[in-house]
């Protein structure tokens, strides 16, 4: 597989999805948790990471669940978010590179912010929930973040970047990181779902995500 690893000693861009990828959970499952509705909530997201139903759908029907969260709770969950293992030290290796650092999740802007600010991120693109005197209203707000939004930022920032594909490298989990995954020079499923693994270059199922250190570094062989 060596002949689709980029050359890690020029520029590049990593654009990593953020729930299951850089932290250990789906942030909307948390967010229904505070609202009481999480197991059911939970199995919905599953579902649709599996690709079993279509993202918009079960993302809208998901929100509708979160009417009345205080936004104080979601804050409160961003002090303390469940980090992927090994997450600070692979930021750290890409950025030792010189390489540019994108987030695009399906997930919310309090929990994509947070991550932005942690991994002093270049670009940043999530979905936002509605907020109304301190609570969400069930209701998003803008664009919907989904596989071709994912997919479309790729293109558009390595098109603005001019880099060429051998030069970007994608790491997602689900089923609506597929389309970013096929279009990267190096897709890698990050303890992936089975319609990702499919499709991804690099299957990584431990959960230690530094772990991409040794497979994109050119001193490491790719026998």
């Amino acid at each position: 597989m060596s002949h689709l690893l980029p050359k890690m000693h020029a520029p590049g861009m990593v654009v990593f999805d953020m729930d299951s990828t850089l932290i250990q959970m789906e942030s909307i499952d948390a967010i229904a948790e505070a609202a009481g509705c999480g197991s059911e909530v939970a199995a919905v997201t599953e579902a649709a990471m599996q690709g079993q139903l279509d993202f918009k759908e079960a993302l809208e029907q998901r929100v509708s669940k979160l009417t009345g969260v205080s936004e104080e709770v979601i804050l409160q969950m961003c002090d303390n978010l469940p980090w992927s293992p090994g997450i600070d030290d692979l930021m750290t290796w890409f950025k030792s590179k010189r390489w540019r650092v994108v987030i695009v999740s399906g997930g919310f802007t309090w929990f994509a912010d947070e991550a932005a600010r942690r991994f002093k991120a270049d670009h940043v693109v999530c979905n936002q929930l509605e907020v109304k005197n301190g609570r969400l209203t069930g209701q998003l707000i803008g664009d919907i973040i989904d596989a071709k939004a994912k997919q479309q930022t790729l293109l558009s920032l390595m098109n603005t970047w001019h880099l060429p594909q051998q030069q970007v490298v994608a790491v997602g989990d689900g089923a609506n990181d597929i389309d970013m995954i096929q279009s990267a020079g190096t897709g890698i499923a990050y303890c992936g779902k089975a319609a990702l693994k499919k499709v991804a270059d690099i299957c990584l199922d431990d959960k230690d995500i530094s772990r991409i250190i040794g497979i994109l570094s050119p001193t490491v062989s790719s026998d």
